[in-house]
């Protein structure tokens, strides 16, 4: 396994993390248990996980197995997205109890979707209480988890509160969060990926993702992984894991790896934007919208009919899961068609809007 420095904690962290939200069966606590025990023996030391994750078992899960490790050995990061001070405080303190940690090293600011969101964390008293709690120790180091473009991402980084900030960066939706990771890396933070692999829509879809490969010994799935990891300012990929197998092929990834050249990385960003030119690659130039719809993440919504063959029930958990949005909000387009006009792939916005579940 390969380490590397988290910001400027001093932390190494494995470039390949543990992500808590994908066992399947997690009432079976020995069951999933052995999954994050499997991954710590292969040298994963960054395990994060969230209270709801799960059906509100995966932080009981990671409690189980993290009592069985040296407490040295890994660590541990969990999440709260609530805006008021006392229920942030009941949440970590909750989380601490659940996970059998005195300390969670790494504690996320949840779920901050734009800069509204970031005023009423501060209005709230989220932010006070989240940096008191550093200060007592019940907090390693705070983070903050965003779903932002990257310039307003850039404003809450610039306050010098987090010490981290983990986002979405993958091969689909780069042209986005590309700016967001650079911002990150500038400000020497550290920078979690989550959903490297598209939510699974990767190894979904070997063929389609068959040109992400550069080495003849790649997988989609290695593949994948390395162009994550390729980007400089990338401390740890987050892998949600399921079976013995899945860690294996990531750990491997990352053993081998070998990171993209600049001219490949290049020629991958073409051939991305090429070979998807009927999903949407994020870039945001559709916004802003008049009546605020925030249309890349419907549109992302919407890769999950093309990718998963219609599967509605794919889009409605990626509104849950990984936006936190609503159906409604889609329907509420009134077809002036300025987003169309802006989009650079002549995507059929307006239409895809009215067709999603």
């Amino acid at each position: 396994m390969r380490y590397r420095q988290f910001g400027t904690t001093g932390k190494q962290v494995s470039v390949i993390s543990f992500g808590g939200m994908r066992f399947i069966e997690p009432k079976d606590l020995d069951k999933s248990a052995d999954i994050l025990l499997y991954a710590h023996s292969k040298g994963i030391n960054y395990f994060d996980t969230a209270p709801i994750y799960c059906g509100d078992r995966s932080e009981d899960i990671f409690g189980h197995a993290l009592r069985q490790l040296p407490r040295n050995s890994f660590y541990v990061a969990s999440k709260c997205s609530r805006d008021n001070g006392d229920d942030l405080r009941k949440s970590l303190e909750r989380s601490l109890k659940r996970l059998g940690v005195e300390q969670i090293d790494f504690f996320y600011i949840w779920h901050l979707m734009n800069l509204q969101d970031w005023d009423k964390r501060k209005a709230g008293g989220a932010i006070e209480a989240a940096l008191k709690a550093q200060e007592e120790g019940l907090i390693g180091h705070l983070c903050c988890s965003s779903h932002m473009d990257g310039e307003d991402l850039a404003v809450v980084l610039k306050e010098d509160i987090f010490a981290g900030v983990l986002l979405g960066y993958n091969a689909l939706n780069f042209p986005y969060r590309r700016h967001a990771v650079e911002q990150a890396g500038k400000l020497k933070l550290g920078v979690v990926t989550m959903n490297p692999l598209g939510g699974g829509l990767i190894p979904q879809n070997p063929e389609r993702f068959d040109f992400l490969k550069t080495v003849a010994t790649d997988t989609v799935v290695s593949a994948a992984l390395r162009f994550n990891l390729s980007h400089p300012d990338v401390t740890t990929a987050l892998v949600g894991f399921t079976n013995h197998q899945e860690i294996d092929q990531a750990v491997a990834a990352a053993t081998d790896f070998a990171p993209i050249n600049q001219s490949q990385q290049q020629e991958l960003f073409k051939q991305i934007e090429a070979s998807f030119d009927d999903l949407c690659t994020g870039c945001g130039y559709c916004l802003p919208c008049p009546v605020n719809i925030p249309i890349p993440k419907y549109l992302d919504s919407y890769n999950q009919l093309i990718l998963n063959g219609g599967d509605r029930q794919a889009v409605l958990n990626r509104y849950r899961m990984h936006w936190n949005i609503t159906p409604q909000q889609a329907k509420e387009c009134v077809r002036c068609g300025a987003c169309e006009e802006r989009c650079t792939q002549h995507l059929p916005i307006m239409d895809r809007l009215a067709e999603l579940p």
